[in-house]
Order: C-alpha cells, then sequence, then structure tokens
C-alpha cells in the first residue's frame, strides 16, 4: 500500500493571503464594484477562503458582502463511490441569489465535477444573474469544460500528483502543498 508524502510547498501564508488580495481586486474590478455580489464558499476549505476574501473586500471596499456556504454532497457524480453513508451538511445562503453575482469559490481546480455539482446546487436554490468562479490553484487535468475567473495560483501537476490545501481554522496551518504517492 502506498501512502502520500508531501513533496514540496508551493504556496506558504504570505503566498496565500497574496494571493487572495489579487483576487478581492480582480472580483471587485470585475464586477465594478460589489453591488449585488454574493461569495459562496463550497465546503469544506472554499467557506475559509470565502470569509478571507469577504474581509478583504470588506477592508478594500467598506462594505460587508454575503458569504454563503454551499454543501455539494448530494450533488455529486461519484457519490456512490464515496461511502454508503454519505455526510450531509447544511447549505447556508443568507440572501436570495435571484439576479446577483455568485463567486462560487474552492480550494483546488482540477477535474471540474466539484464545480459542476456546485453549479447545480446553485440552480436548484435560485437564478442568478451570473455565476464566476474563484479559485486559490487551479491544477489542470480537467475533465469538464470548466474555468476560473480568478485564481491564487496555476499549478501544473502531474496526474501522480495531489494538491493538498491546508487552512485555519480547518487545518493546523496555512500553505498549500504537492503530495506524491510513495512507492
Amino acid at each position: 500500500m502506498s501512502t502520500l508524502v508531501e513533496k514540496t510547498v508551493i504556496m506558504d501564508e504570505q503566498a496565500i493571503r497574496r494571493g487572495l488580495i489579487r483576487i478581492a481586486h480582480e472580483i471587485i474590478e470585475n464586477n465594478k464594484g460589489i453591488k449585488d455580489l454574493i461569495l459562496v464558499g463550497i465546503r469544506t476549505r472554499g467557506v475559509p477562503l470565502a470569509e478571507r476574501l469577504a474581509a478583504e473586500i470588506k477592508r478594500i471596499e467598506g462594505a460587508e458582502l454575503p458569504v454563503g456556504i454551499l454543501d455539494i454532497t448530494l450533488y455529486r457524480d461519484d457519490l456512490s463511490t464515496l461511502s454508503y453513508q454519505p455526510i450531509v451538511h447544511e447549505t447556508q445562503i443568507p440572501v436570495d441569489i435571484n439576479g446577483k453575482t455568485i463567486v462560487l469559490i474552492d480550494d483546488v481546480l482540477y477535474t471540474g465535477r466539484t464545480v459542476r455539482a456546485a453549479l447545480d446546487a446553485i440552480i436548484d436554490i435560485g437564478r442568478p444573474k451570473v455565476i464566476q468562479l474563484a479559485v486559490l490553484v487551479d491544477r489542470g487535468h480537467r475533465e469538464l469544460p470548466i474555468r476560473a475567473d480568478y485564481v491564487g495560483k496555476n499549478v501544473p501537476t502531474s496526474s501522480k500528483e495531489v494538491v493538498g490545501v491546508q487552512l485555519m481554522p480547518v487545518d493546523d496551518a496555512d500553505k498549500v502543498v504537492i503530495k506524491e504517492f510513495a512507492e
């Protein structure tokens, strides 16, 4: 049985902070402000990223944005392979999303399947005007035609590698690492 071994740190705490500051500025610029904007973090690590982006946007614009939490468990196309009893958490969207601009936030964009599930979940809640995607890391290897609007870091990876994001308060550190299976 092979185990995952940390190979290299590709983003430390400061690099994550800088990436989120840049994404916050890009979100504001591309949307010509923050009117009718809602940040929605995809569980698990998309949530602290959404909260950090909201804090940074508040620092820049002086106004708070609503932050939602999206659980996509039941929308996954691999649900039957996960477990017999998947753990479903509550989706919390604090405002009406109809006609609004949603920025979905996740830690890593890989195959695109998580984002597809998130799009299905959002559409079941309402009909936003626009849905945008922000990710901390885009590692390539897409299986679906999905592209992020905002990217903290593009990291070309091999299919043997795993990108691991660790974020406070979920984990004990703020860093992004590449891991590889040891023989």
